[in-house]
């Protein structure tokens, strides 16, 4: 039984990491700070755990995809993030291979309800 939920929860997780780049990407043509990335997401139905965020803007930055910057007028420092144009390429080319793959699998799905 705990072999089953390990199982279950390792492939949940494995499919919802493929997504959360993507995910990212799809918000960040304004500069946003993490926190209120978390919350855009969240109104959307997309979750995702602060400790799960930081380390992937990181690497979106690292890849070229993200920018940063600090802001330091507020209350406290914020650190801002945007997509860079070479970003916004690649997010176009996941989101078109996502709305294929996605097409695909809902095609799969209902072919097993029929």
């Amino acid at each position: 039984m705990g072999e089953e939920k390990d199982l279950r929860s390792s492939l949940s997780m494995e499919l919802r990491r493929g997504t959360l780049a993507l995910s990212v990407l799809s918000q960040m043509k304004e500069a946003k700070y993490g926190y209120s990335l978390v919350q855009s997401l969240e109104e959307k139905g997309i979750s995702i755990d602060p400790n799960t965020l930081y380390p992937l803007l990181r690497r979106l930055e690292k890849q070229g995809l993200l920018e940063s910057r600090w802001e330091t007028g507020g209350s406290k420092p914020r650190k801002y993030y945007h997509r860079t144009d070479y970003g916004t390429q690649i997010y176009e080319e996941l989101k078109a291979q996502w709305e294929e793959l996605s097409e695909g699998m809902e095609n799969l799905l209902k072919e097993e309800e029929s």
